[in-house]
């Protein structure tokens, strides 16, 4: 697609609500689990506080949906937490937010595909040991449609969105339904017990509350995505702020109502779940090979009246897909915030570009790799991989809001129109609770996660804060160095120009070098050859001398059989007696048409130009020789995704007549 196309990939809100908001309406297949097999560690009498628990995930998901409709009206060009961060507490803060981000992004993928995984494995019970293979093959199908582009991904990741968010709420009403006429639906694990795990038995006081806050934590995962739509307010279609607005409100309203009823059904079907499966009192066989189904699979199962129902398998292929689906939303998050990150010089300028079909490419890439490489390590392991998981969103949350308290009190300052003020006002009181309410689960959530696995996610933030530091230095001192001061001084011609012609035997390519440099009319020309053997070093002088070759060879003796350190020592030896001449050495190469023949030319020259470009005062020019092989690459050539998009090189201009791509 044409960089003026870019307006036709703007979004709608049906297709933006799949792809930025399929992140935090699938958390609600797992966020009632996840607080369910935090509460069974004391066993099943704690399971009356999930209520309360989700009464609490419910009002910190209203807020936080709040506070970010403010940050897309204030801040529609699609920074979101970073750029609200950036511009009221400072650059620093702002580093803090994206390496967080862009942590919990890749978190999104790992857990989100895996969860998935799981809810197949829970249908299919004879796939689980092919999991890992099963999220890895995931991961790379999301990145192939992702490269495809965002309109086109979001039309192929629609359908399964709406059928999830269609399958939940018709077996929420069906579920309430039969509850209300006095024929509850009743979980296959509703006969088991639970026995407490030896640590979390009898708890009281300081314990409880423990252990409560962290069902809260692991419920608060309900949250995670939530800030996708505010750094992708420039994806939607004008009005930009106002529709995605609208989006994060449906989006906001869905998942309450979803995450609400399946919780409610969980605890009407009695649903018995365990990190370990022989803590389950009543369980017939070996509890170690034993596979717990899902808490939505269960309730799917009891609703619609078993696992062979119809209703089963399309609540469960549903989840599934929307699980899956749901690393899109960090598809789309993370390459959008990495390519702003790499705009302000924090991340390399490659993940700024776009590719083929307009989609920021090299960051869908790296996302998806670093993904794969989570999910083998962790072995696709829900359980594991969660506590890893809304550290970082949670971090964001917090700062973005305590931001846009600051924005509001900048612009009060200044406003003195009655209207827009009263909605200052509100909008700062939204804000100043969200930070408050955000902080303070921010605090839960590390307090209670920190030694199961949320240090690694700490420390990897922490690394790529410093990182992203270090680009930025690197960037502003190659910036600093290479800015014009005196463009007259800088256009100064060089006293002499001497040229060089690497010579190692007496062909075509050596002859096109030796006129290509002679073009250029240097003041001195020569022909330069290392001797490693005396014998082929006579012969190419008596060559040399036959043909007539009037550009004199200097032949240097190499008795440690080196090419490299002479021809280099040689030049920095021309340049230490005339420091104001410029040396131009002329390297002949072989053009080959297959990857493999590379292995087998050109190596020498690959090192010299190496090492000769790290000298001062050196030129080095490659005079290519297409070989035979060559003649079929002079096709237009496949790029890969992303390279040498906006602002690199596009090779030479078209010519009349064609459509420069």
């Amino acid at each position: 697609m044409r960089s003026e196309e870019l307006h036709e990939t703007l979004l709608p809100k049906r297709l933006a609500l799949p792809i930025f908001a399929s992140d935090p309406l699938s958390s609600v297949a797992y966020a009632t689990q996840e607080i369910l097999l935090v509460l069974t560690l004391g066993g099943l009498a704690y399971l009356h506080f999930t209520p309360w628990i989700a009464a609490a995930v419910v009002a910190l998901m209203t807020v936080v949906v709040l506070s970010y409709r403010q940050v897309v009206h204030a801040y529609p060009s699609g920074g979101g937490s970073y750029e609200v961060v950036s511009k009221n507490l400072g650059p620093t803060a702002g580093l803090v937010v994206a390496a967080s981000l862009l942590v919990d992004y890749v978190m999104t993928v790992a857990v989100s595909v895996a969860s998935g995984v799981d809810n197949i494995i829970s249908a299919v019970p004879r796939l689980a040991d092919h999991r890992v293979l099963m999220a890895i093959g995931f991961v790379a199908v999301l990145t192939a449609m992702n490269l495809r582009g965002v309109r086109e991904s979001g039309r192929a990741f629609a359908a399964p969105t709406y059928l999830f968010i269609s399958g939940v709420l018709v077996m929420v009403v069906t579920g309430l339904i039969r509850y209300a006429l006095g024929d509850a639906p009743v979980a296959e694990s509703a006969a088991y017990g639970v026995t407490p795990a030896p640590s979390d038995a009898n708890l009281t006081g300081l314990a409880l509350l423990m252990l409560v806050l962290r069902a809260f934590s692991s419920g608060c995962t309900a949250l995670t995505g939530v800030e996708a739509i505010s750094n992708g307010v420039p994806a939607f279609r004008k009005p930009k702020s106002r529709n995605a607005a609208e989006t994060l409100t449906a989006m906001g309203a869905l998942a309450i109502v979803m995450f609400v009823g399946v919780t409610a059904l969980a605890l009407i079907t009695k649903v018995h779940i365990t990190g370990d499966a022989c803590r389950l009192t009543g369980l017939t066989g070996d509890c170690g090979s034993y596979t717990q189904r899902t808490v939505i699979a269960q309730i799917a199962a009891a609703v619609f009246g078993g696992e062979h129902s119809v209703g089963f398998y399309v609540i469960q292929a549903a989840t599934a897909l929307v699980l899956i689906l749901a690393a899109n939303t960090a598809f789309n998050g993370f390459p959008l915030l990495a390519s702003i990150l790499a705009q302000h010089r924090y991340l390399p300028h490659q993940l700024h570009n776009r590719g083929d079909r307009l989609a920021f490419s090299n960051g869908i890439l790296a996302l998806a790799i670093v993904a794969a490489l989570l999910l083998w390590g962790f072995k696709a392991n829900v359980t594991n991989l969660i506590h890893l998981y809304i550290l970082g969103v949670f971090t964001a949350f917090t700062l973005s809001q305590l931001g846009m308290v600051r924005h509001w009190n900048s612009e009060l300052r200044t406003e003195r129109d009655p209207a827009p003020r009263r909605r200052h006002h509100t909008a700062r009181v939204i804000n100043a609770l969200g930070s408050v309410v955000t902080g303070l689960v921010l605090v839960i959530v590390l307090a209670t996660k920190f030694t199961e696995g949320a240090w690694l996610a700490v420390l990897a933030a922490i690394v790529l804060w410093v990182m992203m530091r270090g680009i930025r230095r690197h960037y502003d001192a190659t910036s600093a160095e290479l800015a014009v001061a005196d463009p007259k001084g800088e256009l100064t011609l060089p006293s002499r120009v001497l040229g060089i012609v690497l010579v190692s035997t007496l062909h075509k390519p050596t002859l096109r070098a030796l006129a290509y440099a002679r073009a250029f009319r240097p003041d001195r020309l020569e022909a330069l050859t290392v001797s490693v053997d005396r014998d082929e070093a006579a012969a190419l002088l008596r060559r040399w001398e036959e043909y007539g070759i009037d550009i004199p060879l200097k032949i240097i003796d190499s008795p440690y059989r080196e090419v490299t350190r002479p021809v280099v020592e040689y030049v920095r030896s021309i340049r230490r007696e005339s420091p104001r001449d410029i040396v131009a050495v002329f390297i002949p190469e072989y053009v080959v048409g297959h990857w493999w023949e590379n292995l087998l030319h050109n190596q020498s020259a690959l090192w010299l130009k190496n090492r000769l470009l790290f000298t001062p005062g050196v030129m080095v020019t490659s005079v290519p020789w297409q070989l035979t092989s060559s003649a079929h690459a002079d096709r237009p050539a496949a790029r890969a995704p992303g390279s040498f998009r906006r602002g690199e090189p596009q090779g030479p201009a078209p010519r009349a007549g064609t459509r420069h791509r």
